[in-house]
Protein backbone atom coordinates (compact mmCIF):
# COMPACT_ATOMS: atom_id res chain seq x y z
CA UNK A 1 0.00 0.00 0.00
CA UNK A 2 0.85 3.49 -0.71
CA UNK A 3 -0.11 6.10 0.79
CA UNK A 4 0.74 10.44 0.19
CA UNK A 5 1.09 12.44 3.23
CA UNK A 6 1.19 16.34 2.45
CA UNK A 7 3.60 17.87 4.61
CA UNK A 8 6.61 19.86 5.13
CA UNK A 9 9.41 18.83 2.58
CA UNK A 10 9.83 16.49 -0.06
CA UNK A 11 10.54 13.21 1.11
CA UNK A 12 9.36 9.36 1.77
CA UNK A 13 9.27 7.22 4.86
CA UNK A 14 7.94 3.95 5.33
CA UNK A 15 5.73 2.78 8.24
CA UNK A 16 4.85 -0.91 9.50
CA UNK A 17 5.14 -1.75 5.63
CA UNK A 18 3.94 1.39 4.06
CA UNK A 19 5.51 3.51 1.65
CA UNK A 20 4.75 7.18 2.72
CA UNK A 21 5.45 9.97 -0.16
CA UNK A 22 5.95 13.58 1.60
CA UNK A 23 5.08 16.41 -0.27
CA UNK A 24 5.22 19.92 0.29
CA UNK A 25 2.56 22.32 1.44
CA UNK A 26 1.81 25.75 1.78
CA UNK A 27 0.94 27.77 -0.86
CA UNK A 28 -1.43 24.27 -2.18
CA UNK A 29 -2.37 25.89 -5.34
CA UNK A 30 1.30 26.97 -6.46
CA UNK A 31 2.15 25.54 -9.44
CA UNK A 32 5.30 23.81 -8.31
CA UNK A 33 3.06 22.14 -5.43
CA UNK A 34 0.79 20.49 -8.08
CA UNK A 35 3.52 19.53 -10.47
CA UNK A 36 5.30 17.93 -7.27
CA UNK A 37 2.22 16.41 -5.98
CA UNK A 38 1.26 14.67 -9.75
CA UNK A 39 4.71 13.19 -9.35
CA UNK A 40 4.76 11.58 -6.51
CA UNK A 41 1.21 10.17 -7.48
CA UNK A 42 3.26 8.50 -10.78
CA UNK A 43 5.77 7.34 -7.85
CA UNK A 44 3.22 5.86 -6.19
CA UNK A 45 1.83 3.98 -9.04
CA UNK A 46 4.85 3.05 -10.84
CA UNK A 47 6.51 1.81 -7.95
CA UNK A 48 4.76 1.44 -5.37
CA UNK A 49 4.22 -2.55 -6.00
CA UNK A 50 8.31 -2.73 -5.58
CA UNK A 51 9.00 -0.24 -3.01
CA UNK A 52 5.87 -0.51 -1.18
CA UNK A 53 4.88 -3.53 0.79
CA UNK A 54 7.08 -6.01 1.50
CA UNK A 55 8.62 -6.00 5.32
CA UNK A 56 11.97 -7.69 4.95
CA UNK A 57 13.11 -10.64 7.23
CA UNK A 58 15.97 -11.25 9.27
CA UNK A 59 19.35 -11.78 7.64
CA UNK A 60 18.60 -9.78 4.50
CA UNK A 61 16.08 -12.46 3.75
CA UNK A 62 12.71 -10.69 1.69
CA UNK A 63 9.56 -10.91 3.51
CA UNK A 64 6.51 -12.89 2.52
CA UNK A 65 4.10 -9.82 2.92
CA UNK A 66 0.38 -11.24 2.32
CA UNK A 67 1.68 -13.44 -0.59
CA UNK A 68 3.45 -16.78 -0.41
CA UNK A 69 4.90 -18.87 2.60
CA UNK A 70 3.12 -18.16 5.99
CA UNK A 71 6.11 -17.39 8.69
CA UNK A 72 7.05 -18.92 11.84
CA UNK A 73 9.65 -17.23 13.50
CA UNK A 74 11.58 -17.28 16.97
CA UNK A 75 12.39 -14.48 18.52
CA UNK A 76 15.55 -14.05 20.67
CA UNK A 77 16.38 -11.21 23.40
CA UNK A 78 20.32 -10.50 21.77
CA UNK A 79 22.32 -11.45 19.52
CA UNK A 80 24.69 -14.47 20.15
CA UNK A 81 26.33 -17.11 18.49
CA UNK A 82 23.85 -19.05 21.15
CA UNK A 83 21.24 -18.64 18.93
CA UNK A 84 23.09 -19.61 15.71
CA UNK A 85 22.74 -22.93 16.93
CA UNK A 86 19.04 -22.81 17.28
CA UNK A 87 18.96 -21.57 13.41
CA UNK A 88 20.37 -24.72 12.27
CA UNK A 89 17.88 -26.77 14.65
CA UNK A 90 15.44 -24.59 12.85
CA UNK A 91 16.22 -25.49 9.81
CA UNK A 92 16.73 -29.35 10.06
CA UNK A 93 13.47 -28.85 11.35
CA UNK A 94 11.94 -27.47 8.32
CA UNK A 95 13.34 -29.62 5.95
CA UNK A 96 12.58 -33.27 8.27
CA UNK A 97 8.83 -32.18 8.73
CA UNK A 98 8.84 -31.00 5.07
CA UNK A 99 7.40 -27.16 5.91
CA UNK A 100 7.47 -25.91 2.42
CA UNK A 101 5.90 -28.25 0.95
CA UNK A 102 2.81 -26.97 4.07
CA UNK A 103 3.10 -23.28 3.14
CA UNK A 104 5.30 -22.54 5.87
CA UNK A 105 9.01 -21.08 6.02
CA UNK A 106 11.19 -20.43 9.76
CA UNK A 107 12.80 -17.11 10.24
CA UNK A 108 14.79 -16.24 13.43
CA UNK A 109 14.52 -12.79 14.49
CA UNK A 110 17.34 -11.58 16.57
CA UNK A 111 16.61 -8.93 19.39
CA UNK A 112 19.09 -6.16 20.95
CA UNK A 113 19.03 -6.51 24.89
CA UNK A 114 16.03 -4.25 25.09
CA UNK A 115 12.49 -4.90 26.28
CA UNK A 116 11.22 -2.08 24.48
CA UNK A 117 12.38 -3.71 20.81
CA UNK A 118 10.65 -7.13 22.00
CA UNK A 119 7.71 -5.47 22.14
CA UNK A 120 7.52 -3.29 19.38
CA UNK A 121 8.32 -6.15 17.56
CA UNK A 122 5.84 -8.21 18.76
CA UNK A 123 3.61 -5.76 18.18
CA UNK A 124 4.86 -5.01 14.37
CA UNK A 125 4.08 -8.74 13.81
CA UNK A 126 0.59 -8.50 15.12
CA UNK A 127 -0.04 -6.32 11.65
CA UNK A 128 1.28 -8.93 9.12
CA UNK A 129 -0.87 -11.43 8.26
CA UNK A 130 1.60 -14.01 6.62
CA UNK A 131 2.90 -14.72 11.09
CA UNK A 132 1.48 -17.80 11.81
CA UNK A 133 3.48 -18.94 15.28
CA UNK A 134 5.64 -16.82 17.30
CA UNK A 135 8.29 -18.69 19.84
CA UNK A 136 10.03 -15.69 22.04
CA UNK A 137 12.59 -15.77 24.58
CA UNK A 138 11.68 -13.03 27.20
CA UNK A 139 14.24 -10.69 27.94
CA UNK A 140 11.99 -10.11 31.64
CA UNK A 141 10.03 -12.40 33.11
CA UNK A 142 8.10 -10.15 34.74
CA UNK A 143 7.37 -7.78 31.95
CA UNK A 144 3.58 -6.67 31.38
CA UNK A 145 4.34 -5.15 28.35
CA UNK A 146 6.13 -8.26 26.52
CA UNK A 147 3.23 -10.45 28.13
CA UNK A 148 0.59 -8.21 26.67
CA UNK A 149 2.13 -8.20 23.41
CA UNK A 150 2.17 -12.09 23.68
CA UNK A 151 -1.75 -12.14 24.36
CA UNK A 152 -2.77 -9.49 21.34
CA UNK A 153 -0.79 -12.04 19.06
CA UNK A 154 -2.84 -14.68 20.65
CA UNK A 155 -6.28 -13.02 20.21
CA UNK A 156 -5.33 -12.51 16.55
CA UNK A 157 -4.97 -16.13 16.33
CA UNK A 158 -1.47 -16.33 15.91
CA UNK A 159 0.31 -19.15 18.08
CA UNK A 160 2.89 -17.97 20.82
CA UNK A 161 5.23 -20.36 22.68
CA UNK A 162 8.59 -19.41 25.43
CA UNK A 163 11.37 -20.95 24.00
CA UNK A 164 14.85 -20.85 26.09
CA UNK A 165 12.95 -18.50 28.76
CA UNK A 166 9.98 -18.48 30.06
CA UNK A 167 7.76 -15.84 31.85
CA UNK A 168 6.52 -15.24 35.33
CA UNK A 169 4.43 -18.55 35.45
CA UNK A 170 2.66 -17.10 38.27
CA UNK A 171 1.28 -14.12 36.91
CA UNK A 172 1.47 -14.33 32.55
CA UNK A 173 0.85 -17.73 32.14
CA UNK A 174 -1.48 -17.30 29.99
CA UNK A 175 0.04 -15.23 27.92
CA UNK A 176 1.74 -18.22 25.63
CA UNK A 177 0.93 -21.67 24.59
CA UNK A 178 3.98 -23.40 26.19
CA UNK A 179 7.67 -22.99 27.22
CA UNK A 180 10.01 -25.33 25.74
CA UNK A 181 13.82 -25.14 26.88
CA UNK A 182 16.23 -25.83 29.20
CA UNK A 183 15.28 -26.41 32.65
CA UNK A 184 17.71 -23.45 34.00
CA UNK A 185 17.31 -24.41 37.87
CA UNK A 186 18.77 -27.78 36.99
CA UNK A 187 21.03 -26.52 34.67
CA UNK A 188 22.17 -23.88 37.50
CA UNK A 189 22.77 -27.15 40.23
CA UNK A 190 24.39 -28.94 37.79
CA UNK A 191 26.55 -25.50 37.33
CA UNK A 192 27.13 -25.53 41.18
CA UNK A 193 28.01 -29.52 41.26
CA UNK A 194 30.74 -28.40 38.82
CA UNK A 195 32.22 -25.90 41.33
CA UNK A 196 32.02 -28.44 44.38
CA UNK A 197 33.51 -30.80 42.65
CA UNK A 198 36.51 -28.41 41.44
CA UNK A 199 36.40 -26.85 45.36
CA UNK A 200 35.31 -29.26 47.81
CA UNK A 201 36.30 -26.53 50.45
CA UNK A 202 34.00 -24.25 49.16
CA UNK A 203 35.22 -20.61 48.71
CA UNK A 204 34.43 -17.02 47.17
CA UNK A 205 32.43 -16.61 43.73
CA UNK A 206 31.30 -13.82 41.67
CA UNK A 207 29.11 -14.70 38.92
CA UNK A 208 28.34 -12.54 36.09
CA UNK A 209 25.19 -12.34 33.47
CA UNK A 210 23.41 -10.13 30.64
CA UNK A 211 20.44 -8.96 32.50
CA UNK A 212 19.09 -10.37 35.70
CA UNK A 213 15.74 -10.09 35.06
CA UNK A 214 15.46 -12.67 32.72
CA UNK A 215 13.68 -15.85 33.73
CA UNK A 216 16.37 -17.90 33.19
CA UNK A 217 19.68 -15.87 34.97
CA UNK A 218 17.23 -15.61 37.91
CA UNK A 219 17.20 -19.62 37.90
CA UNK A 220 20.44 -20.54 37.27
CA UNK A 221 21.62 -18.48 39.75
CA UNK A 222 19.33 -19.88 42.43
CA UNK A 223 20.47 -23.66 40.91
CA UNK A 224 23.98 -22.46 41.25
CA UNK A 225 23.91 -21.92 44.89
CA UNK A 226 21.80 -24.98 45.44
CA UNK A 227 24.06 -26.94 43.66
CA UNK A 228 27.42 -25.36 45.05
CA UNK A 229 26.54 -25.57 48.86
CA UNK A 230 26.79 -23.61 52.09
CA UNK A 231 30.34 -23.35 51.92
CA UNK A 232 30.21 -21.27 48.67
CA UNK A 233 29.61 -17.30 49.18
CA UNK A 234 28.54 -15.20 46.57
CA UNK A 235 30.39 -11.86 46.88
CA UNK A 236 29.19 -9.87 43.43
CA UNK A 237 26.57 -10.39 40.83
CA UNK A 238 27.02 -8.12 38.02
CA UNK A 239 25.20 -7.52 35.14
CA UNK A 240 26.36 -5.82 31.69
CA UNK A 241 23.45 -5.49 29.82
CA UNK A 242 24.59 -7.14 26.71
CA UNK A 243 27.73 -5.24 26.37
CA UNK A 244 30.61 -7.30 26.46
CA UNK A 245 33.10 -4.67 27.09
CA UNK A 246 31.08 -3.77 30.44
CA UNK A 247 31.06 -7.79 31.05
CA UNK A 248 34.86 -7.55 31.18
CA UNK A 249 34.90 -4.22 33.41
CA UNK A 250 32.78 -6.24 35.45
CA UNK A 251 35.29 -8.92 35.98
CA UNK A 252 37.53 -6.19 36.74
CA UNK A 253 35.53 -5.03 39.23
CA UNK A 254 35.18 -8.04 41.10
CA UNK A 255 38.70 -8.88 41.14
CA UNK A 256 39.45 -5.30 42.59
CA UNK A 257 37.01 -5.89 45.49
CA UNK A 258 37.90 -9.64 46.57
CA UNK A 259 41.77 -10.06 46.21
CA UNK A 260 40.09 -13.70 47.52
CA UNK A 261 38.22 -14.81 44.87
CA UNK A 262 38.68 -18.07 44.18
CA UNK A 263 35.40 -18.87 41.48
CA UNK A 264 34.13 -17.05 38.35
CA UNK A 265 30.93 -18.04 37.03
CA UNK A 266 29.61 -17.09 34.13
CA UNK A 267 25.89 -17.18 33.29
CA UNK A 268 24.91 -16.35 29.96
CA UNK A 269 27.39 -17.43 26.70
CA UNK A 270 29.43 -14.46 26.35
CA UNK A 271 30.73 -14.22 29.98
CA UNK A 272 32.70 -16.33 29.74
CA UNK A 273 35.19 -15.50 27.39
CA UNK A 274 34.74 -11.57 29.43
CA UNK A 275 35.97 -14.19 32.16
CA UNK A 276 39.12 -15.02 30.31
CA UNK A 277 39.88 -12.13 28.92
CA UNK A 278 40.49 -10.69 32.14
CA UNK A 279 42.08 -13.60 33.82
CA UNK A 280 44.64 -13.70 31.25
CA UNK A 281 45.30 -10.08 31.37
CA UNK A 282 45.75 -10.08 35.13
CA UNK A 283 47.70 -13.74 35.53
CA UNK A 284 45.44 -15.25 38.01
CA UNK A 285 44.62 -18.40 36.36
CA UNK A 286 46.36 -20.02 39.08
CA UNK A 287 44.27 -18.65 41.63
CA UNK A 288 40.40 -19.07 39.87
CA UNK A 289 38.75 -21.57 38.75
CA UNK A 290 35.76 -21.13 36.00
CA UNK A 291 32.85 -22.05 35.60
CA UNK A 292 30.46 -20.91 32.45
CA UNK A 293 27.01 -21.83 31.07
CA UNK A 294 27.13 -22.75 27.26
CA UNK A 295 29.71 -23.35 24.70
CA UNK A 296 29.82 -20.48 22.51
CA UNK A 297 32.75 -20.91 20.01
CA UNK A 298 35.24 -18.84 21.68
CA UNK A 299 34.90 -19.92 25.08
CA UNK A 300 35.17 -23.52 23.59
CA UNK A 301 38.68 -22.30 21.98
CA UNK A 302 39.30 -21.13 26.04
CA UNK A 303 38.65 -24.54 27.43
CA UNK A 304 40.94 -26.37 24.66
CA UNK A 305 43.75 -23.55 26.20
CA UNK A 306 43.14 -25.15 29.11
CA UNK A 307 41.40 -21.65 30.83
CA UNK A 308 38.03 -22.93 31.79
CA UNK A 309 37.46 -25.67 34.21
CA UNK A 310 33.63 -26.96 33.08
CA UNK A 311 30.80 -26.26 30.84
CA UNK A 312 27.14 -26.79 31.57
CA UNK A 313 25.88 -26.59 28.15
CA UNK A 314 22.39 -26.12 27.18
CA UNK A 315 21.45 -27.67 23.52
CA UNK A 316 19.85 -24.79 21.19
CA UNK A 317 19.87 -26.81 17.91
CA UNK A 318 17.30 -29.35 20.03
CA UNK A 319 15.72 -25.94 20.85
CA UNK A 320 15.09 -24.58 17.40
CA UNK A 321 13.94 -28.22 16.45
CA UNK A 322 11.72 -28.97 18.34
CA UNK A 323 10.02 -25.13 18.80
CA UNK A 324 9.59 -25.40 14.99
CA UNK A 325 8.15 -29.15 15.31
CA UNK A 326 5.86 -27.89 18.02
CA UNK A 327 4.49 -24.38 16.45
CA UNK A 328 4.09 -26.15 12.78
CA UNK A 329 1.81 -28.66 14.53
CA UNK A 330 -0.14 -25.90 16.03
CA UNK A 331 -0.41 -24.04 13.15
CA UNK A 332 -2.09 -27.23 11.67
CA UNK A 333 -4.07 -28.26 14.31
CA UNK A 334 -2.07 -31.50 14.92
CA UNK A 335 -2.74 -32.20 18.17
CA UNK A 336 -1.46 -35.81 18.35
CA UNK A 337 2.37 -34.11 17.62
CA UNK A 338 1.41 -31.94 20.34
CA UNK A 339 0.79 -34.51 22.66
CA UNK A 340 4.06 -36.14 21.41
CA UNK A 341 5.85 -33.22 22.38
CA UNK A 342 3.90 -32.99 25.88
CA UNK A 343 2.83 -36.18 27.17
CA UNK A 344 0.16 -34.45 29.47
CA UNK A 345 -1.62 -32.27 26.65
CA UNK A 346 -4.90 -34.10 25.89
CA UNK A 347 -5.77 -33.85 21.83
CA UNK A 348 -9.58 -34.46 22.61
CA UNK A 349 -9.82 -31.55 25.23
CA UNK A 350 -7.03 -29.53 24.14
CA UNK A 351 -5.72 -28.76 27.38
CA UNK A 352 -2.89 -29.35 29.94
CA UNK A 353 -3.51 -31.93 32.36
CA UNK A 354 -1.75 -30.82 35.43
CA UNK A 355 0.33 -27.37 35.78
CA UNK A 356 3.54 -27.91 34.93
CA UNK A 357 2.30 -30.05 31.66
CA UNK A 358 2.83 -27.52 29.49
CA UNK A 359 7.21 -27.32 30.06
CA UNK A 360 8.95 -29.22 27.98
CA UNK A 361 12.47 -29.59 29.02
CA UNK A 362 15.52 -29.70 26.37
CA UNK A 363 18.42 -31.85 27.47
CA UNK A 364 21.71 -31.12 29.30
CA UNK A 365 25.55 -31.92 28.96
CA UNK A 366 28.47 -31.22 31.35
CA UNK A 367 32.07 -30.66 29.43
CA UNK A 368 35.00 -30.95 30.99
CA UNK A 369 38.70 -30.50 29.55
CA UNK A 370 40.22 -34.23 29.24
CA UNK A 371 39.72 -36.69 31.61
CA UNK A 372 42.04 -35.41 34.37
CA UNK A 373 39.30 -33.97 35.36
CA UNK A 374 38.00 -33.88 39.11
CA UNK A 375 34.52 -34.12 37.77
CA UNK A 376 32.83 -37.40 36.54
CA UNK A 377 29.48 -38.47 35.55
CA UNK A 378 28.50 -39.67 38.55
CA UNK A 379 28.44 -36.62 40.15
CA UNK A 380 25.45 -35.58 38.30
CA UNK A 381 21.79 -36.36 37.68
CA UNK A 382 21.46 -39.35 35.10
CA UNK A 383 19.62 -37.42 32.50
CA UNK A 384 22.58 -35.02 32.16
CA UNK A 385 25.29 -36.14 29.42
CA UNK A 386 28.46 -35.93 29.99
CA UNK A 387 31.18 -34.90 27.73
CA UNK A 388 35.13 -34.60 27.66
CA UNK A 389 36.52 -31.92 24.84
CA UNK A 390 37.26 -33.98 22.11
CA UNK A 391 34.30 -35.49 22.29
CA UNK A 392 31.96 -32.79 22.36
CA UNK A 393 33.96 -31.16 19.31
CA UNK A 394 32.78 -34.28 17.84
CA UNK A 395 29.49 -33.99 18.36
CA UNK A 396 29.24 -30.32 17.12
CA UNK A 397 30.63 -31.26 13.68
CA UNK A 398 28.39 -34.07 13.04
CA UNK A 399 26.13 -31.11 13.61
CA UNK A 400 27.82 -28.58 11.51
CA UNK A 401 27.97 -26.49 14.59
CA UNK A 402 30.62 -23.99 15.89
CA UNK A 403 28.80 -23.64 19.58
CA UNK A 404 26.64 -24.57 21.73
Amino acid sequence: MVRVWLRGCLSHIRIGGVLWIIVPIGEADAPMNRRLLIACWILAVVFGPVLGCRPAARDGRPGTGGSGAKRIIILTNGDDPFWDAMRRGMEKAAEDFKLADSGLSVYLDKGDFGEEMQINKLKQYATQSDIVAVGISPLSADSRGIANAMRELRKKGVHVITVDSDLNRERFRDARFAYLGTDNIVGGRELGRCARGLLPSGGKYAAFVGVKEVANAQERTQGFQEGAGEKFVRVEYLSDDGNENRAQENVKVALNNHPDLNLLVGIWAYNAHAIVKVVRERKVRDKVKVVVFDAAPLALADMKAGDIDAMVVQNPYQMGYLATKLMKALVEDDHETVHELYPDYDPQTRKFQSENGDILNTELRVVVPDASSPLKPDMFESTTRFFVYPEFRKWLAERKLTGS
